[in-house]
């Protein structure tokens, strides 16, 4: 006796097994869901750059149009949005989903390099990429501290050695610091001896950004 017997020497079974298999399938498609949100990852680059001190009109007008303008040109360009608060530009690139996210943030810091020379020169610091899933969230938090080191060196140290370490994991799309310690320099002055000279109260402050510029190798 063999597995198709059964259902030659029975026909009757053979037929309602049959129905009710028919019938299942009817109703399971049926009330089969569908997701409105599917979980997809969209290769998007975020772009962050800040002006302190400038409105959003001129974030706009300055820094967010050509960055934009290069931004255009990229080829596999979905959808671009931009925001822009008070001092700061944030420009949201999303590509189509056959585009590779590597290859997709390497043309945007193509497009940053492009678009230097049209910044404004007192910005403090170039604009900055990273990559984003717009559907995921922070997983993991670590927290770093100190007994004995100031916040400062506990930043550095966040900075160029955890950070960097765990940005080239495979899987990690992206890592930020919160909480900076930034080295500052802080000059007090004298109205009073200022005013005697003939020095404005901007002028110390001037004095102090032209002579410590960050410039490469080489430029005079």
């Amino acid at each position: 006796m063999n597995f198709s017997e059964v259902f030659i020497t029975r026909p009757v079974m053979t037929l309602l097994l049959m129905v009710a298999l028919i019938a299942g399938g009817v109703f399971g498609y049926a009330t089969l869901s569908v997701s409105e949100l599917p979980s997809v990852d969209f290769p998007t680059v975020v772009v962050n750059a800040s002006l302190p001190g400038a409105d959003p009109e001129t974030m706009a007008s300055s820094v967010a149009t050509p960055l934009e303008t290069q931004f255009s040109l990229i080829p596999g360009l979905d959808s671009m949005n931009s925001t822009n608060v008070l001092g700061s530009t944030q420009i949201t690139l999303q590509f189509r989903l056959d585009r590779n996210i590597d290859a997709a943030a390497q043309d945007v810091q193509a497009a940053l390099a492009a678009a230097s020379r049209q910044l404004p020169p007192t910005m403090p610091s170039p604009p900055t990429l990273r990559k984003v899933n717009p559907a995921e969230n922070t997983i993991l938090q670590l927290t770093a501290s100190s007994p004995t080191l100031p916040l400062s060196a506990v930043d550095e140290y966040a900075e160029t050695i955890v950070m960097r370490t765990i940005s080239v994991i495979d899987g990690v799309a992206n890592v930020e610091i919160y909480g900076q310690a930034k080295p500052a320099v802080r000059i007090q002055v004298d109205p009073t001896a200022l005013a005697a000279r003939g020095i404005s109260i901007a002028q110390p402050g001037t004095a102090a950004d032209s002579s410590t510029a960050t410039v490469a190798i080489g430029t005079a």
